[in-house]
């Protein structure tokens, strides 16, 4: 191809950038969340449950489908010759849709207005943005070749052969039972109920690659400590009173003390950044509030004033919302804190360790039931928090750590002002609201909600349900709230002490990046992978030093690569010879 038919640069970015935001919108994200969550309350009833009297009278009119039919043919498909309901869809989804805009509106605001800080003052890495960036290619004048010199670079293929050969088998013993898969993964128990999980993410390894050793080290160090506290709980028979904490933990065996400690480190992580921001953030309010000249927004996506606008704007469309779907006014900024809490503190993570797939070990709906207390709360208190589910527990549900790394992305290439790629991003976020919600609704008035992914259609409703009716007819006592927030305590304690030794002490080893989320699902997968990634660029390092580290950065973009590309194949050769249930994981199953 002649290089002056590629796309530009900044194009390029800009196509990213619009993917890796849409991207947090379908399945795993918000649409297959929200949608079968919506009927689920009605669908899953039972005379047992009681959902219908103490839950269905606290569901907004407005905020699920109410008729029997569309409810029952979303779960169990329509009969022939029936039409798909859309009437039925139309006041919910146009109520959430409210919601969704406003709530993507304040993370990418937030986005715009951290920028600087974490970009040119802090200089954070942005591992998830260094393989983007060799794909696009510059030569020595700085001009982009038809194909980049990553290309060109036998490591790249190297590295791309092993995972897509890996991976590869497992596509085919799909189709051929005798071809034997290459098996990736090992679970040992260190006792009983507390297990450890070996498992090789080509990606994860590849990324990790390009982080810093101590944040390397800190990620799959506080995951075997936090592994270790369990397991010295379950031997002495420690556990705190309650249950129901679905959400928290990692592979099982984990006490639901440890999310609460990683609850308190990712408040402090957030509460410590934006004191760092001080400077920064008092110059955003002097620039947006009285126009001042010494500050320069010249190079933002938008103006100090209208993120802070828009910020401003589409918080209070969230709190009005939450008021409407009944959560109490008082409780409402303490839940918000919560959200922003997990969200900012995970963008700020990922921007830092380059770990896209990492989670929450708390997540806000619980975190705000559990302390404040389901009696003050109320059933429709409970309820209005069991909606939140939909959108407020998963970080693919998030578009901060996408709409961030876009905007690094341009500032490496020297964007002067990326408005285009906010508003593109804008732009894929509403066409993948759509597109995923009609797809959805299609799929499971097509095929029957049931006889699709189990957790989507199944697990979440009745997980989601089942916590709030559980609460309603357990209410949660002191003995109950106190302990959680002890445990709070203690882990913003060790998380302001790990922050405030990283601080002071020049040669303090242990980063603290990796405590708040230790124990979660997804570094339950990924620690090994990350383990390697880190012994292999300690060694690199050591024995060739800096040169030896840029020599070989090709190879792991490469395992990057192959993984990604292998799982793309088998999509496309599983489309078109019918397949279905060959899953080819880009990162963790």
């Amino acid at each position: 191809m002649h290089a002056g038919l590629a796309l530009r640069p900044g194009e390029l970015i800009l196509v990213y950038t619009m993917m890796i935001v849409a991207s947090a919108i379908p399945t795993w994200g918000l649409i297959a969340n929200l949608l079968p969550v919506l009927p689920g309350a009605y669908y899953y009833a039972t005379p047992e449950n009681n959902w219908a009297g103490i839950i269905h009278p606290f569901i907004p009119e407005w905020a699920a489908p109410r008729s029997p039919l569309a409810i029952k043919y979303f779960f169990e498909g329509l009969p022939q010759g029936e039409t798909i309901p859309w009437e039925a869809w139309v006041k919910p989804l146009g109520a959430w849709l409210i919601l969704i805009v406003a709530v993507y509106a304040a993370m990418m605001s937030s986005m715009v207005i951290i920028r600087r800080q974490w970009i040119e003052n802090e200089r954070l890495i942005f591992p998830l943005t260094q393989v983007p960036l060799e794909m696009i290619g510059r030569d020595e004048n700085g001009t982009r070749s038809a194909v980049a010199k990553l290309f060109r670079s036998p490591l790249l293929w190297a590295g791309f052969a092993i995972p897509f050969v890996v991976f590869g088998t497992h596509g085919l013993h799909r189709y051929y039972n005798y071809i034997t898969p290459i098996d990736v993964e090992h679970v040992f128990y260190l006792f009983r109920s507390t297990p450890i999980r070996v498992f090789l993410s080509f990606p994860v390894l590849g990324f990790i690659y390009f982080v810093n050793l101590e944040i390397g080290f800190s990620l799959w160090f506080f995951h075997l400590v936090a592994r270790s506290q369990s397991l010295i709980f379950n031997l002495v028979g420690f556990e705190i009173p309650g249950h129901g904490e679905t959400f928290t933990g990692a592979v099982g065996g984990s006490s639901p003390a440890v999310g609460y400690q990683a609850m308190g480190a990712m408040a402090v992580l957030v509460l410590f950044g934006l004191w760092t921001a001080r400077r920064h953030l008092h110059d955003v309010l002097r620039r947006a509030l009285t126009g001042a000249s010494d500050v320069d927004d010249s190079r933002e996506a938008m103006s100090y004033r209208s993120a802070l606008g828009l910020l401003v704007g589409s918080g209070l469309v969230i709190a009005a919302w939450l008021l409407a779907s009944g959560m109490p006014i008082w409780a409402i900024p303490f839940f918000l804190c919560a959200a922003f809490f997990t969200f900012f503190g995970l963008a700020r993570i990922i921007a830092e360790a380059g770990v896209g797939f990492c989670r929450a070990q708390m997540v806000a709906p619980i975190f705000s039931v559990y302390s404040l207390g389901s009696q003050s709360l109320g059933h429709q208190g409970l309820v209005s928090m069991g909606l939140t589910y939909t959108w407020a527990v998963d970080i693919r549900t998030s578009v901060m750590a996408s709409t961030i790394n876009g905007l690094k992305l341009a500032d490496a290439l020297g964007i002067e002002r990326p408005r285009r790629l906010l508003l593109g991003a804008a732009i894929a976020a509403g066409l993948s609201l759509v597109t995923a919600a009609g797809t959805t609704l299609w799929l499971a008035y097509s095929y029957g909600g049931i006889n699709l992914q189990g957790w989507f259609f199944a697990g979440m409703p009745q997980t989601v349900f089942g916590f709030v009716a559980d609460k309603i007819n357990t209410p949660l006592t002191e003995r109950v709230i106190l302990p959680r927030w002890l445990f709070t305590g203690v882990g913003a304690a060790v998380m302001g002490t790990l922050m405030s030794l990283r601080q002071r002490v020049v040669s303090w080893p242990l980063h603290y990046v990796g405590f708040p989320i230790g124990d979660t699902w997804v570094m339950s997968w990924v620690w090994f992978s990350i383990f390697l990634g880190w012994l292999f660029k300690l060694v690199i390092l050591r024995y060739w030093g800096v040169p030896g580290y840029r020599q070989l950065r090709p190879f792991f973009m490469g395992l990057v690569l192959g993984q990604i590309s292998c799982a793309g194949v088998w999509m496309v050769v599983d489309v078109c010879t019918g397949m279905v249930g060959n899953y080819i994981h880009i990162g963790v199953p």
